[in-house]
């Protein structure tokens, strides 16, 4: 899994990116650079309609790739999501989108990432096994290790049902004690089923793991 991390420096249009060398290896969460309007099929913003000239010079959102003026694309954010080294210009509308997904990179990526500890049961096996889980570093792939060995491919999964206890009639907060996850086995219309519940001892730390359940519930 980890032979095909590598990644290169490409220049766009739009700005330098870091993307990985193979085409296969690209995140689940990513996305692809839109193409551009043309020059000559936009005389005006499209936001404010003010005409362009020598003076109102357009500018194009690098996530939407529609033409702006100065005015209405001029914050520079990041967007991870394009695999862009720096913050790009981006219309107000996608700027907002950019900038909360920033918070999920910076986030909840980065515990899922760091993994947390579970009891996970397969199928209908009454037998459960304590497991680190986490999301690979090239984010395509969640990795089970105790003394079996799981790689499940984010693209596979196709439920996830965070369970959740506390809840009281007066309307008290609840907490993520575990997780139901459904997925297709590679090659097979087969769906398989895992329960991850949250240990009581002292070696798993239920407010990382429910941190770790919290982060999977947005990805979901």
């Amino acid at each position: 899994m980890s032979g095909g991390d590598a990644k290169k420096l490409v220049r766009s249009p739009s700005g330098l990116r870091m993307v990985p060398e193979h085409r296969s290896a690209r995140s689940p969460f990513g996305l692809d650079e839109p193409p551009w309007v043309p020059d000559k099929e936009c005389p005006r913003c499209m936001q404010c309609d003010t005409k362009f000239d020598f003076i109102t010079r357009k500018h194009h959102c690098r996530r939407c790739g529609k033409c702006f003026c100065d005015k209405c694309c001029s914050k520079k954010v990041p967007l991870p999501r394009m695999c862009f080294v720096d913050p790009v210009r981006q219309c107000a509308e996608c700027a907002l989108v950019s900038q909360k997904e920033t918070e999920f990179y910076d986030k909840q990526l980065k515990v899922l990432m760091n993994g947390a500890t579970f009891f996970v049961t397969l199928g209908t096996s009454e037998k459960s096994e304590l497991m680190v889980c986490r999301l690979s570093n090239n984010q395509r792939y969640l990795v089970l290790d105790g003394d079996s060995h799981y790689e499940i491919e984010i693209i596979q999964i196709s439920t996830v049902q965070i369970l959740t206890e506390g809840f009281t009639p007066g309307g008290g907060n609840t907490r993520a004690i575990g997780m139901i996850l459904q997925y297709k086995v590679p090659g097979s219309e087969e769906v398989t089923q895992m329960k991850f519940t949250a240990g009581e001892d002292f070696n798993c730390n239920r407010k990382l793991s429910a941190s770790w359940l919290a982060a999977m519930h947005k990805v979901s």
